[in-house]
């Protein structure tokens, strides 16, 4: 069984990173902010070098992502999705 994870402060790090509403770093797009968080468009965060691979629960590994992107991501370190900027950076 896992660690529990400090759920006041991701709630503290979903708030950081919504204030400047960025695109989802997984594929580019925009966030529809307003969506039910079911919303395959919704915004959550992504750890970029996920916990399993050793990613720190820190503010600096964790981005804006699409539901739907961070869903296809799971626990990988590239998603299998390109950006539209031909990157994953």
């Amino acid at each position: 069984m896992g660690t529990a994870r400090d759920l006041s402060r991701a709630k503290r790090f979903r708030s950081a990173i919504a204030r400047s509403k960025p695109a989802c770093h997984i594929c580019g797009g925009p966030i529809n902010w307003q969506a039910h968080y079911l919303d395959p468009k919704a915004f959550v965060i992504d750890h970029v070098i996920p916990l399993n691979k050793g990613g720190a629960d820190e503010l600096d590994n964790i981005k804006a992502a699409h539901r739907e992107c961070n869903s296809k991501k799971r626990a990988r370190l590239v998603a299998p999705i390109i950006r539209r900027s031909g990157s994953l950076g």
